[in-house]
């Protein structure tokens, strides 16, 4: 007798979301990934969804490490970090997310299939896609062109599978947002491995709009229809993504100094520990005169605050802790931390 182990998860159930709902934050997706699987009978659902230009990061990466977090507030770019490991990614409106979610069963197999049926559904439409690696759908066209990168998770009572395929994009803002810092790390979190991508738009004689289309068409043969109680359900799930703690925290660790010898001021070090992105201890060093609480002073103004350029200048720029070092400015201190 087959199990519930062996049954084939393609072609799965389609869950169709209100159409209000189309553009919102990643984060709304990986919560409505979530809400299928508490809420809807056991079985196979799949869906797709699109975005603006975001940044998504894996369950245990350090942000300020892999994501140039100031150019994404800069450019509009949202940055939201999800459930499941492996690299962060960067999507926009000309790539295709995809989401299966199941009951529970081995991770291996169900992977391995959900990676084979979309590479599968690819060669269907005219793309060379096969799979490759761990988590990879590639095309291969005489350069192994990565096109569908995919990541999964796994809860107590369900498998959530997802992907990131590349109909096309913008490499400026792609280039920009994932650019690592070069901070060494005691333990590093996990980094993103760059590779060389392919576009299926330049295998596919129609547009991304009409791939999402036929992907269902393939990948699915019936739907379940959600609700505005479904959506608002959704919504409450997806708070917890905008947590701080959950975004910029991780288990990474990392000791940063930085350190610069300032004409009137003497030596200024600044020994930094890092917990995931946030700052977690702050320790003031060098041969400078101390005009009064200068340790309690950058304590106060630095601890808690993403390790990045641009926070760090706003919180100099609200506090002044530099008015505790004799002959240091607030240029001369940026100059420090930025180096």
């Amino acid at each position: 007798m087959e199990t519930s182990q062996h049954k084939p998860h393609f072609p799965a159930c389609f869950v169709e979301l209100p159409p209000e709902t189309e553009g919102r934050r990643a984060a709304f997706y990986l919560a409505a990934e979530e809400y299928v699987a508490e809420a809807l009978p056991t079985g196979s659902y799949f869906f797709t969804w699109q975005l603006r230009p975001t940044v998504v990061m894996g369950r245990n990466q350090v942000a300020h490490q892999e994501v140039d977090l100031d150019f994404c507030r800069r450019e509009g770019i949202d940055v939201i970090r999800r459930r499941s490991g492996g690299g962060a990614i960067f999507a926009d409106e000309r790539n295709i997310m995809t989401s299966l979610i199941t009951e529970s069963v081995p991770v291996e197999p169900l992977f391995q299939e959900y990676a084979e049926a979309v590479a599968q559904a690819l060669r269907q439409l005219g793309a060379p896609a096969i799979v490759s690696g761990r988590n990879d759908i590639v095309l291969e066209d005489g350069g192994s062109f990565k096109v569908c990168g995919n990541a999964f998770y796994q809860k107590v009572n369900c498998c959530i599978a997802h992907g990131t395929m590349l109909y096309d994009t913008n490499p400026r803002l792609m280039e920009g947002a994932l650019r690592p810092d070069v901070s060494k790390l005691e333990q590093k979190g996990v980094r993103s491995v760059r590779s060389r991508i392919g576009l299926l738009k330049d295998y596919l004689p129609f547009g991304v709009d009409e791939l999402r289309h036929r992907l269902r068409l393939l990948l699915t043969d019936r739907t379940v229809t959600l609700t505005a109680d479904d959506v608002r359900h959704i919504e409450t799930l997806e708070q917890r993504y905008y947590d701080p703690q959950y975004f910029y925290g991780s288990s990474a660790r990392a000791d940063v100094v930085r350190s610069a010898r300032i004409p009137g001021c003497g030596l200024v070090e600044l020994h930094f520990r890092l917990q995931g992105s946030l700052i977690s201890s702050v320790e003031l060093r060098g041969d400078f005169f101390d005009l009064g609480q200068a340790q309690q002073n950058f304590s106060d103004a630095l601890l808690g605050l993403p390790f990045t350029p641009e926070r760090l200048r706003q919180a100099i720029a609200e506090h002044h802790p530099e008015r505790s070092l004799r002959g240091l400015s607030e240029a001369d201190l940026m100059s420090v931390l930025t180096e």
